[in-house]
């Protein structure tokens, strides 16, 4: 089911009036943990193992619901001890989970139900896709070839030295141009906040994934458009 927000005054005209349009999308650029894989499982075992070996207090799965999505770096930081967030600690514990997850990521990650067959479907119907995630750049190029290696992604974007993270649309801009697709005719899939105000700032339809890590009033919350139950239910907002 797709779900609907509107809200007072002139937003809310614009958006029932967009209702009325049947809009033709030409692409559609994935958030990846949350979105397109469960990592939560994974990433979580992979953060306490570092915190257990230094001595301090790890935490319990829906904990790091909270402290995924804004790279890396912040999620270390977050699930440090308040007076444990010196520079130095969070880069030294950084690199140690960089290197922990190296050997772990794949334990208990999977495909959310029904991914599998919206790529496959999206891929018949010649709908041009890509990834832009906050994940460092080479576990998001590694776990979309391991799980997704018969999908053509015209792009896998990562987190990278230099590139501005989401919500920065820098991404998810170089994704549209890439693909050959003006912003406009881009749909943008994500489970945070951080992905619908990237899909807002880049001027693409904005579009929750209700199966996430986050819930659904975080969506709504942060510009979404649509929110949808389950990942097949995107197919009737293409318009094709």
């Amino acid at each position: 089911m797709v779900r609907y927000a509107f809200h007072s005054g002139v937003e809310a005209e614009i958006r029932a009036l967009l209702e009325k349009v049947r809009m033709t999308y030409e692409a559609v650029i994935f958030d990846l943990d949350g979105t397109l894989l469960d990592t939560l499982a994974d990433l979580a075992a992979s953060v306490n193992r570092v915190l257990a070996r230094r001595g301090f207090p790890t935490h319990d799965l829906d904990a790091y619901r909270w402290y995924i999505g804004h790279g890396s770096a912040v999620l270390i930081e977050r699930a440090l001890p308040p007076v444990e967030r010196s520079p130095d600690q969070i880069q030294s514990c950084l690199q140690e989970l960089l290197d922990d997850y190296g050997r772990n990521w794949d334990i208990l990650t999977h495909p959310y139900d029904g991914i599998p067959a919206l790529l496959q479907t999206l891929e018949d119907r010649h709908v041009a896709m890509a990834v832009v995630t906050n994940k460092p750049h080479r576990f998001a190029a590694l776990m979309t070839a391991h799980f997704f290696e018969r999908t053509s992604f015209s792009r896998i974007m990562g987190q990278r030295d230099g590139i501005p993270k989401k919500p920065d649309p820098y991404q998810a801009l170089s994704a549209a141009h890439a693909m050959g697709v003006a912003p406009a005719a881009c749909i943008f899939l994500g489970d945070s906040a951080v992905d619908m105000q990237t899909a807002r700032r880049a001027g693409m339809l904005a579009v929750g994934a209700g199966w996430g890590f986050r819930p659904v009033g975080e969506l709504w919350d942060g510009g979404a458009v649509h929110v949808l139950d389950h990942p097949l239910d995107l197919f009737p907002l293409l318009g094709r």
